[in-house]
C-alpha cells in the first residue's frame, strides 16, 4: 500500500488524493443574494448532515488566493440561504452555474433556472429541485490554509424544509425518485446504483 505524507506534497495533489476517495459526495446548490438583490447559485460537493437536534447542515466553500467567493460573503451579510439537492434532471443546469461570473451576474439567469419565492428567508430558491432546505448561518470558521485560511466552514439550521410530493411517502424520501446525484473526481458524476439493506447490530 502507498504511504504517503500530505505535508510534502502540493495543494493540488491532496485535493487530488482526497476528491478521488471520498466518493461519492453529495452535491449542494446554494443560492444567495448579494446585496445589490443578485441572486447567486453555484454548486459545492464538500456538503454534509451536522445534527438532526436541531437540523443543521454543513457547507465547505473553498477559497481563492485567500480571498472568499461570493456565495460566502453573501452568505456572511445576509445571515441566510437556500440549499438545493442535484438530481439527474437539474444537474445539466447547475452545471452551467459553476462558470465564473462577475457578482453582478446571476447564475441563475444563465443556466435558464427558475427562482421561486421562500418562505422564511429572503433568499430565493430554484423550482427545479425536488429538495431545497430554507437555511439560517448558524456558524462559520476559517480553516485551513498557510498565510491566510484556506476554506470556510459554514453550518446553517434549516428552518423550512420543501419536498416534491411526488417523491414522499410516510415522511420518508424515495432515493429513486428524488434520483439526487454525487460527485466524484474530474468531470465525473454518479446516479444513485443497487441499494441493500444491512442490518445493524442490536
Amino acid at each position: 500500500m502507498l504511504a504517503i505524507d500530505p505535508s510534502i506534497i502540493s495543494e493540488r495533489d491532496n485535493y487530488k488524493l482526497l476528491i478521488g476517495s471520498i466518493i461519492p459526495r453529495p452535491i449542494a446548490f446554494v443560492t444567495t443574494l448579494a446585496k445589490d438583490g443578485t441572486l447567486n447559485g453555484a454548486p459545492f460537493s464538500y456538503f454534509n448532515i451536522v445534527s438532526s437536534n436541531p437540523p443543521l447542515i454543513s457547507l465547505s466553500i473553498q477559497r481563492t488566493g485567500g480571498q472568499r467567493k461570493d456565495t460566502t460573503r453573501n452568505i456572511m451579510d445576509l445571515q441566510q440561504f437556500v440549499i438545493h439537492i442535484v438530481d439527474e434532471d437539474n444537474v445539466e443546469k447547475i452545471n452551467q452555474t459553476a462558470a465564473s461570473l462577475p457578482p453582478d451576474e446571476s447564475e441563475i439567469t444563465l443556466a435558464g433556472l427558475t427562482p421561486v419565492t421562500s418562505e422564511k428567508v429572503e433568499v430565493p430558491g430554484i423550482q427545479e429541485a425536488k429538495v431545497r432546505f430554507e437555511c439560517v448561518l448558524e456558524h462559520i470558521l476559517e480553516l485551513g490554509g498557510t498565510n491566510s485560511p484556506g476554506c470556510d466552514l459554514i453550518v446553517g439550521r434549516v428552518v423550512q424544509y420543501h419536498i416534491a410530493d411526488e417523491i414522499t411517502e410516510n415522511g420518508r424520501i424515495d432515493p429513486h425518485g428524488l434520483k439526487a446525484v454525487s460527485r466524484l473526481a474530474g468531470n465525473s458524476y454518479a446516479k444513485i446504483g443497487e441499494i441493500f439493506d444491512i442490518e445493524r447490530p442490536k
